[in-house]
């Protein structure tokens, strides 16, 4: 529990997780120290990116205790036991599979599986997940999240699937705890060109937000 308690409080810090999305693994250290240098020290390296496993051991390595590192597009409990193998500190899916949930409890990693009605994020919460992932965002609407947390409002809520800076506001203001951000926030063009310091930019300016 105290582990889980751990990475909870370094999402908490800035509340937004960074997905690394399909990036180029050989730029994951210095994508990951952008972030950080943003303000934002939680983030997860998607499953479905070529080298995921090995993104996670680079960034896990370089950053140490100063972020918690987490695989997302954890589709199933064998994914999910080759990510905790290579060092994920949390697990994050865009659907929900109960067994996922139970395998990252049996080792004690913080679990985000994704949600788009409120009895898939009850049988969520009931499975042991720590966070709802409420997946998509952006087609769902904040207006939504406000409905949803309205009767569940002990829920912690993490907003996924076209957050940007220009949406983010409303989002936090219907209720979002946590906020997930990926292409927005790591720039293809931004990567391809070398500049990190767009995504340090970025991520400060959602840091921002946060706080605000």
């Amino acid at each position: 529990m105290r582990y889980k308690v751990e990475v909870y409080e370094k999402i908490m810090a800035s509340r937004i997780v960074a997905i690394l999305r399909k990036i180029d693994v050989s730029k994951a250290k210095d994508i990951a120290r952008a972030i950080l240098d943003g303000g934002v020290c939680a983030m997860e390296v998607t499953m479905d990116t070529p080298g995921a496993l090995e993104a996670i051991q680079t960034i896990k390595s370089d950053l140490g205790s100063k972020a918690a590192v987490g695989a997302g597009t954890v589709l199933d409990p064998e994914t999910a036991r080759l990510a905790l193998l290579s060092g994920a500190e949390f697990l994050v899916a865009p659907n929900l599979n109960a067994d996922v949930i139970r395998l990252g409890n049996r080792y004690g990693r913080l679990v985000i599986p994704g949600c788009a009605t409120p009895s898939e994020i009850e049988t969520a919460c009931e499975a042991g997940a720590d966070i709802i992932k409420l997946f998509p965002a952006a087609d769902l609407g904040p207006g939504y999240i406000k409905s949803v947390k309205s009767p569940l409002g002990h829920i912690t809520v993490m907003a996924t699937g076209g957050i940007s800076l220009d949406n983010a506001d409303a989002f936090l203001a219907a209720g979002a705890d946590i906020l997930g951000v990926g292409g927005n926030l790591i720039s293809k063009e931004a990567v391809a060109r070398g500049d990190f310091q767009a995504i340090a930019d970025y991520a400060a300016k959602l840091a921002a937000k946060t706080r605000a």
